[in-house]
């Protein structure tokens, strides 16, 4: 969808899966507040621009950041892919204010994409991805292997449960086409036969074509 979408009672659903990190994170953070709830699931899948090297040499400077006299102060070194792409789009945020803290409640992100979320219509955001703002030869990394590289523990379970959950989706799919097809058939053998003209008359009189 474009920068300016709409206002929706249901959460916009974004597949994060190819976006680029800080234009994903600040086309939702106004986004969230203008009011509009906003789930993001495949966090894992996220591209960062520049190489994996110097990304996780950016990481692991950031990680040495602490208070010297009681590290549990703060900051605090978020290592899941959601849990980063949280805390961008909290910096994007007047998170100390009643209006940034209630922007913030209304976000939520996954890695992988967790029930019931799988059985829903997923979005993109064009003005995001990577291959429509990177010229192919420039170097990324994804945020997966970078979590992976500094401490995050989950990338083989979310890797299983994704194998799991597009063999589902596979099945639901072709499940789906072979129900059209049917659904064509019949369509098609009613029309020629004449036998759906007196029921497609009845239906044009209530307005439907």
């Amino acid at each position: 969808f474009s920068v300016a979408m709409g206002f929706q009672t249901q959460p916009v659903l974004i597949d994060a899966r190819g976006h680029l990190l800080g234009r994903l994170a600040a086309i939702v953070a106004k986004t969230l507040l203008r009011g509009q709830r906003v789930v993001v699931v495949r966090c894992e899948m996220i591209n960062i621009s520049g190489s994996f090297y110097r990304n996780k040499l950016k990481y692991l400077d950031f990680m040495r950041k602490r208070c010297n006299t009681n590290p549990n102060r703060g900051p605090y070194h978020l290592r899941a892919p959601s849990k980063i792409l949280w805390r961008v789009i909290r910096g994007m945020l007047p998170h100390k204010t009643n209006r940034g803290k209630e922007a913030l409640y209304l976000f939520r992100s996954f890695e992988g994409i967790p029930a019931p979320y799988d059985k829903q219509k997923r979005m993109v955001i064009p003005s995001a991805l990577k291959i429509q703002r990177m010229k192919p030869t420039r170097k990324y990394c994804t945020l997966g292997r970078l979590s992976h590289e500094v401490g995050w523990k989950y990338q083989s379970v979310i890797a299983t449960l994704e194998e799991k959950r597009k063999v589902r989706s596979q099945k639901f799919y072709l499940k789906k086409r072979r129900q059209q097809k049917i659904d064509r058939t019949a369509r098609t053998v009613l029309t020629k036969d004449g036998r759906a003209a007196k029921f497609q008359k009845v239906i044009e009189s209530y307005g439907y074509h």
